[in-house]
C-alpha cells in the first residue's frame, strides 16, 4: 500500500477489506458443504460486504461494533482475529468464544467487536445500552450496530430507537436491507411504500438512505454519521439497500429450494459491489485488477490455513463446561463489594 498515491490510498483499501472478506466466506462456504466439519448455522455475507467494510471504515478503532446472525462480515471489517473466527467455526477450545457460540456468536474486545447473536434484534437494545453507558460517563466513543431489515419488525428496534432519540445517545443504527427475512420478501411483509427509513425518522432519529452497493458511498455517510452521532447530535440510523448473493443460511443460492429466482440473484450479482468499486478506481488506477487477482490468491491461502489450523485445533476440554457460567461473588471486605452494595441502595 505505501507505493500508492496518498488520496486513493483509502479507497483501495475499501477494495481490498472487500475482497478479503469475499475471499474468505466463499472458501468457508466450498468447505462448510463439502466436509460438513462446521457444525453450526452460517450466515454469509457475500454479496454485501461493502455495508460493513464502509461503515468500519467511517469508524474510529476505539467505536464499538455489534452485529446479528450475519456476523463475518462486521467481525472481519472491524478487525476480527480470523484464525478465532474460523476455529469458533468449528466449535474448537482456540475460538473467539471457545468453541461455545459458532458463527453466530462472534466477539473480539481487542478490536472493539463486543459480539453478535442470534436473536433477532438482540443487539440493536445492547448497542444502544453500551451507548447510554458512553454518554453518561461522558466518552466520545460511539456504537455501531448491524442488523437486517427483519429485524425492523421486532419490538426492541422501536424501544431503542425511542431510547436513544430521547437521551440523544452516541449510536449508529445500520440495516443491511437485503429485502428478505429468511425467505420472506420485505413487500410481503409490510404495506406497500412502507419505507424503513421514515418509520426510523417517526422516532426523532436522523435517518439517512444509501446505495448498498456503492462502497464508497457508504464509507460517506458513515463517516457524517459516526461525526454527527460523536458531536452529540443524538443517533444516527442508515439503511444501506443491497442484497445477499446466498440463502439465508448455508452455502447454497436461495433458487436451489425455490425462494426466490435464479435471475434475480443474477441481477444482483450484475451489481457485485467489489466489480463497481474496481470499475470506479480503474480510471485513476491502472494497476488496480493487478492487485485484486493478488489479493485473492493471498486471502486464499489466508483462509486456507486457518482452516487447517482449525481442524488441528484441540476441542474443548470438560473442564470448560461450566467456565464463565457464573461470575464470583466480590469479597464483602473489598472496597468492590462496598461500591457495588452502594449502587444496588441507590438503585432501591
Amino acid at each position: 500500500m505505501s507505493d500508492l498515491p496518498a488520496e486513493i490510498d483509502p479507497d483501495v483499501d475499501l477494495v481490498r477489506a472487500m475482497v478479503r472478506i469475499r475471499r474468505i466466506e466463499e472458501t468457508l462456504a466450498d468447505h462448510y458443504r463439502d466436509e460438513q466439519q462446521m457444525r453450526t448455522p452460517t450466515h454469509f455475507s457475500i454479496g454485501q460486504e461493502a455495508t460493513p467494510v464502509g461503515m468500519c471504515a467511517a469508524a474510529e478503532p476505539d467505536d464499538v461494533v455489534y452485529a446479528g446472525h450475519r456476523s463475518h462480515a462486521p467481525y472481519l471489517a472491524k478487525g476480527g482475529d480470523l484464525p478465532e473466527m474460523v476455529a469458533e467455526l468449528h466449535g474448537k477450545e482456540a475460538g473467539c468464544a471457545r468453541g461455545r457460540g459458532g458463527s453466530v456468536h462472534l466477539i473480539d474486545p481487542a478490536a472493539n467487536f463486543a459480539g453478535s447473536a442470534a436473536i433477532l434484534g438482540e443487539m440493536i437494545s445492547v448497542a444502544t445500552g453500551a451507548a447510554l453507558a458512553f454518554h453518561v460517563t461522558g466518552r466520545t466513543t460511539v456504537a455501531l450496530t448491524f442488523f437486517g431489515d427483519g429485524a425492523t419488525e421486532e419490538g426492541v428496534f422501536a424501544e431503542s430507537l425511542n431510547l436513544a432519540a430521547l437521551h440523544r445517545l452516541p449510536v449508529v443504527f445500520v440495516c443491511e436491507n437485503n429485502g428478505y427475512s429468511v425467505a420472506s420478501p420485505l413487500r410481503q411483509r409490510q404495506p406497500g411504500g412502507t419505507s424503513i427509513t421514515a418509520r426510523a425518522a417517526a422516532h426523532g432519529v436522523h435517518a439517512l438512505e444509501v446505495d448498498g452497493n456503492d462502497v464508497f458511498a457508504i464509507r460517506d455517510v458513515g463517516r457524517a454519521a459516526v461525526a454527527r452521532a460523536r458531536a452529540g447530535g443524538g443517533p444516527v440510523f442508515v439503511e444501506s439497500h443491497t442484497y445477499r448473493w446466498r440463502e439465508h443460511v448455508g452455502p447454497g443460492w436461495g433458487y436451489d429450494h425455490g425462494q426466490r429466482t435464479r435471475a434475480e440473484v443474477d441481477s444482483w450479482i450484475a451489481r457485485c459491489p467489489i466489480r463497481r468499486a474496481v470499475e470506479t478506481l480503474r480510471g485513476v488506477e491502472p494497476r488496480i485488477d493487478d492487485w485484486v487477482r493478488g489479493w485473492e490468491a493471498e486471502y486464499t491461502a489466508e483462509i486456507q490455513q486457518a482452516i487447517r489450523r482449525a481442524k488441528a485445533a484441540p476441542w474443548p476440554g470438560v473442564s470448560e463446561l461450566t467456565r464463565g457460567t457464573y461470575g464470583a461473588a466480590p469479597d464483602p471486605r473489598t472496597e468492590e463489594a462496598h461500591a457495588h452494595a452502594d449502587v444496588l441502595a441507590g438503585d432501591q
